[in-house]
């Protein structure tokens, strides 16, 4: 009988331990599961123009889509492409982003827009968001054949700035208050963007080139000694080079860096923003609003590696969760702008093993909130 009690009251005594461990386990995990909620919240649910937004004059006349023969379609592309235009101004505005300054972001820059005077066409060749695409029409529009842009060796740009220039900020300005000009940008998704030029300039990157040398300096330093992999870096060692470049101070490299920084956007008044998920109906937009139909057309080209669109699990499937809300950071003003979220993102990641890692990442913030991304 004793021997029972003894054994009763030893089992007694670890349901006791075993609960008081369970207890304070979830007071310490429950703060930060919350936090971890309510903090990134923001990151995974995308802004719908919560702000009611002052209309501005259309830059064409209504008239215009009643002569289009598929103006329903055309009415409802050019609803949200204004609605598009109203957001960026606004977030702009309340991001102190339209306000003139000595760095990068509040410096207008005019160096990579594209103005065709002739056809009253202006365009920021923004890298990873059509560019390809857009580069052949404006050399088009210069006056290159098919057949000589199909046999040349000499890159499009090359090509295009050998007919448009380096647009100076004065004659930028001055095309873009054309009311006849049709300015554009086509944006797509940061993340997305980032793993197009990761594919594109990294993991095929052409021997012997400055990216395939960077990349055998990434896996240098970011691969350890003896371990196996691929003859170019992985995208868990390209990311973190980049994010520690960005602690650096190191500038991006043009084909990922953030489009707020490379067009400025704020600094002009753009009239279409176009985006990479809407561009069959967004560029016929722009084609038909510059009266363009019968010389150029919709293009989608790219180097042949695929849809990107499909390796975004697989991909960042292999970030932990803080690095992907780093990568937010870095191009966080791309999101406010564009309207973009880290919705199938965010989710995908993986979890990190130390949760002070992630709760700094979540609570990572800015002293100057509308200066150049800093990651502390």
């Amino acid at each position: 009988m004793r021997l029972r009690k003894i054994k009763r009251s030893q089992a007694s005594g670890w349901r006791v331990i075993r609960r008081c461990v369970i207890f304070f386990t979830a007071i310490c995990l429950v703060p930060v599961f919350l936090v971890f909620m309510v903090a990134t919240d923001h990151y995974v649910r995308p802004e719908r123009h919560k702000l009611s937004f002052t209309l501005h004059k259309s830059f064409r006349d209504d008239n215009d889509l009643h002569s289009n023969p598929n103006n329903h379609n055309f009415s409802m592309v050019y609803k949200r492409l204004d609605q598009r235009r109203r957001h960026l101004r606004k977030a702009c505005h309340i991001l102190g982003l339209d306000k003139n300054g000595n760095d990068s972001l509040h410096r207008p820059n005019s160096w990579e827009y594209l103005v065709d005077q002739k056809h009253r066409l202006v365009w920021c060749n923004v890298f990873k968001a059509a560019s390809t695409s857009w580069m052949y029409n404006f050399n088009i529009l210069a006056g290159y054949s098919p057949y000589f842009l199909r046999k040349s060796r000499t890159p499009p740009l090359t090509l295009a700035r050998q007919k448009y220039g380096r647009p100076t900020l004065e004659s930028l300005q001055e095309a873009l208050e054309d009311e006849k000009s049709v300015s554009f940008l086509i944006v797509r998704h940061p993340l997305e963007r980032l793993l197009s030029a990761y594919r594109d300039k990294i993991q095929y990157a052409v021997s012997g080139s400055y990216h395939f040398k960077l990349g055998r300096d990434i896996i240098k330093n970011y691969r350890k000694k003896g371990t196996a992999g691929p003859k170019y870096p992985t995208y868990p060692e390209f990311i973190k080079w980049l994010v520690d470049s960005v602690k650096g101070g190191k500038p991006l490299d043009m084909h990922w860096t953030p489009i707020v920084e490379f067009c400025t956007p704020c600094m002009f008044n753009i009239k279409i923003i176009a985006h990479t998920e809407t561009l069959e109906d967004d560029q016929d937009f722009i084609i038909k609003s510059a009266g363009l139909q019968d010389v150029i057309k919709p293009e989608w080209k790219n180097a042949g590696k695929g849809s990107t669109t499909a390796h975004i699990s697989s991909h960042y499937s292999q970030l932990t969760r803080s690095l992907i809300l780093q990568l937010y950071h870095i191009f966080r003003f791309d999101f406010e702008l564009f309207n973009y979220s880290l919705n199938g993102y965010l989710e995908v990641g993986q979890p990190d093993q130390d949760p002070s890692t992630l709760l700094a990442a979540i609570t990572m913030k800015d002293t100057k909130p509308n200066s150049i991304p800093h990651i502390y």
